[in-house]
């Protein structure tokens, strides 16, 4: 006959493994052992075989301690079958986190007014957004939770200048340059067109907001907007998109 003592699992266990939603080793052990004794209807062993205390009137004429046992066996059996049922309520995996995103653009040329001086690049359109916002000024981009967002963008820059000048791109979070972002890029002529296209993944709070910044070494460089020039639509003067990688 199987020891029914191998059966039981201490009362403190939880059901559900809190780390991964699923059922708690000790517990799967549980059914694993009573699926190996009953075989499908296979073995010999029985319901009474299976039975994890003896049944409350023989305890009664034996002992004075044994009934409690068995009442408390009782109980954990029907905490058991509770839990049982209510597994059926949850689902298998956890509900997933929506993740936040967002999609946005300008139509208009930017230039800057004065060399070697910061200016941040405005967004005028919002193309798509779920948990993020341009907010005022339109260059900042306000994420509503806290999380790890990837900030990409593209945009199409431009000069005037028959010289060989220089433009820098930087990110900066709530007014702060983050250090170690910027890119400079050398435009060489007049006519010299450049399209600039990198990424920031940057760890953000709730409320936080992010802008891209760019400054010049000669004024004639610009980012510039273009209409539609068929067969290809219009080119905004940037695309930046975000995306929430991790909560």
């Amino acid at each position: 006959m199987p020891n029914p003592t191998t059966l039981i699992t201490p009362p403190r266990v939880a059901f559900l493994d809190p780390r991964s939603g699923f059922i708690s080793r000790e517990w799967y052990q549980f059914f694993l052992t009573l699926f190996r004794l009953t075989g499908g209807g296979a073995n010999s062993a029985s319901i009474t075989d299976l039975q994890l205390g003896p049944p409350i009137q023989q305890a009664l004429a034996e002992d004075n301690v044994l009934p409690l046992a068995s009442t408390e066996l009782q109980a954990q059996i029907s905490a058991l079958t509770n839990q049982v049922e209510a597994l059926a309520l949850v689902p298998p995996y956890p509900e997933p986190v929506g993740l936040h995103y967002a999609s946005f653009s300008d139509t208009t040329t930017q230039t800057a007014a004065a060399i070697n001086t910061a200016y941040a690049i405005t967004l005028n359109t919002t193309d798509i957004a779920e948990g993020v916002r341009r907010g005022t000024p339109t260059s900042r981009i306000i994420v509503n939770d806290a999380g790890t967002y990837n900030f990409q963008f593209s945009l199409q820059a431009t000069t005037t200048s028959a010289a060989s000048h220089f433009m820098y791109v930087w990110a900066r979070v709530n007014g702060v340059d983050v250090p170690n972002s910027a890119t400079r890029v050398e435009f060489k002529g007049a006519g010299n067109d450049q399209v600039l296209a990198w990424n920031f993944v940057l760890r953000m709070a709730a409320d936080d907001y992010f802008e891209l910044m760019w400054s010049v070494t000669d004024t004639g460089i610009s980012i510039i907007s273009l209409p539609t020039i068929a067969p290809a639509p219009a080119i905004p003067s940037i695309i930046l998109t975000v995306c929430e990688v991790t909560i």
